[in-house]
């Protein structure tokens, strides 16, 4: 299977004996209406929303910080052409076509250079649907080719959640307070329509659905360009004290693959623009003085060949003069609730977890033993409490002995949560069973270990989860360890 390496994530395995804190800064969420391109980065694509009554589906667009939530019609997602890859010569994905044969895969773990899409339901709050759950569906594909979303099990097989070219719709029914990604596969070049539809059915038996929601994707180069970007320049206040820090952001609408920046300045007394060397990037920060007063500033975006792609109107620096501050002192403290930030963390202290020695089941057919995994902190300081989700994955088998090796996927946990703060609204994720052959299971994918709803995430919570470790006897004896990885979105 060779040719699935490209793909990260595409057999990744379970289950930690050894705990290490993962930490995700996640921005507060805002909206756009402006028409963009999503090419690389993480987006909850199917972002599943109920406000007033009304079920409906939106895009939460990480790949901008402040995250925005946009509408799906004002969003198309490209496949970019470094997805391709060859199908593998292994049986278990021969429904993506011939072994050899051309796909473009969106990986089920992220790729730094490609989109990352996933579907989001951490927004829904508890109580609110019958078994606290939606019901996804992909209701129509129209393209030149057909689209398969999977994932897989500890073992590397695909579970495939939906697949165009054997019948449509598929449907999956998805818990409140998750998020999730899958493997996007796309067999042919080309622009596609794919609509989905979210329903349920609230507590006291009233159904709602969001109808067929069109999601545009394009696989390989856009076709005619694109959409024009223009360029904006943010961040200039209306007036700075001298030394305060100023720092400007070029914003693209909508947003390209383009990240070539230039700076220039032009101040009182002088016609000409000034490049400002060293500064090639979307953020530019320097300090206010008097000298600067009036000065102003201007970014351009440059194309593959160096051409100018986009320039800004100018931005005009202001900054007061100093005033004699006589015999009294002014002394301010504030809490900047931009800089707010969601972390997850454990106790460096206390981050190791060594199960008890292994004991047959009442059944004598499988090794079984049962921990805690130690306390994980979730902290979110983020003015706009857009709600969070924590997750654990195990990426690798336990190693022992002499090389021995047992899937991780045979490690599950039953989560819950230890402590939380006034005001929070807290749940735990769903337990996750050790790997049964034919019904997967284990930590070798995501898995949520508590989230909280928009509105009821802003403090520290305290997180655990019980651990079980089933295992076939056939397994060699000794002593093995793994690595758990903990995120928060």
């Amino acid at each position: 299977m060779n040719a699935m390496v490209r793909a990260r994530g595409l057999a990744a395995l379970v289950a930690g004996a050894v705990v290490v804190a993962g930490t995700m800064l996640a921005p507060t969420a805002a909206s756009a209406a402006e028409k963009v391109v999503l090419s690389k980065g993480h987006t909850d694509a199917v972002d599943v929303h109920y406000k007033d009554g009304a079920l409906s589906l939106k895009v939460h667009d990480d790949t901008v910080s402040p995250a925005v939530t946009r509408d799906p019609a004002d969003v198309t997602f490209q496949v970019l052409p470094e997805a391709a890859m060859a199908v593998p010569a292994d049986p278990r994905f021969a429904f993506l076509g011939p072994a050899g044969s051309q796909v473009w895969l969106l990986p089920l773990t992220q790729d730094p250079d490609l989109l990352w899409p996933g579907w989001n339901t951490t927004t829904l709050a508890s109580g609110v649907f019958e078994a606290n759950k939606v019901r996804l569906s992909l209701v129509d594909v129209q393209g030149p080719g057909d689209v398969t979303l999977f994932t897989q099990d500890s073992f590397g097989g695909p579970i495939i959640k939906f697949r165009s070219d054997d019948g449509l719709p598929d449907v999956i029914d998805v818990p409140v307070h998750t998020h999730a990604h899958s493997n996007w596969a796309f067999s042919a070049l080309g622009n596609y329509t794919l609509k989905f539809q979210a329903d349920a059915t609230l507590t006291n038996g009233t159904t709602v659905s969001t109808g067929p929601v069109d999601y545009s994707f394009v696989v390989g180069e856009l076709t005619g360009g694109g959409p024009e970007v223009s360029l904006s320049v943010s961040g200039m206040a209306d007036e700075y004290q001298p030394n305060d820090t100023v720092t400007l952001n070029a914003v693209q609408t909508p947003q390209s693959e383009l990240d070539h920046y230039h700076w220039f300045s032009r101040c009182p007394g002088t016609e000409d623009w000034t490049i400002i060397a060293g500064e090639a990037g979307a953020s530019y920060s320097f300090t206010a003085t008097r000298e600067l007063n009036a000065c102003e500033y201007v970014a351009k975006l440059y194309g593959d060949d160096h051409s100018v792609a986009a320039t800004s109107e100018p931005v005009t620096l202001w900054v007061a003069f100093p005033q004699d501050p006589g015999t009294s002192q002014t002394i301010t403290a504030s809490i900047d609730e931009t800089q707010g930030s969601l972390v997850i963390s454990v106790d460096p202290d206390d981050r190791a977890v060594v199960l008890p020695p292994a004991q047959l089941g009442a059944g004598g057919d499988r090794w079984e033993s049962n921990g805690e995994l130690r306390p994980v902190t979730v902290t979110d300081t983020r003015a706009g409490e857009p709600g969070w989700s924590a997750s654990g994955q195990v990426p690798a088998d336990f190693t022992g002995p002499d090389g021995a090796t047992f899937s991780a996927g045979y490690l599950g946990w039953s989560p819950r949560v230890l402590a939380q703060g006034s005001g929070q609204g807290v749940v735990a994720g769903p337990e996750v069973a050790p790997y049964v052959v034919g019904a997967g299971g284990g930590l070798g994918n995501s898995a949520v270990l508590g989230s909280a709803s928009s509105g009821a995430g802003r403090g520290t919570a305290q997180l655990g989860a019980g651990l079980r470790l089933s295992l076939p006897t056939e397994t060699a004896a000794g002593t093995y360890t793994t690595t758990l990885t903990l995120t928060a979105i």
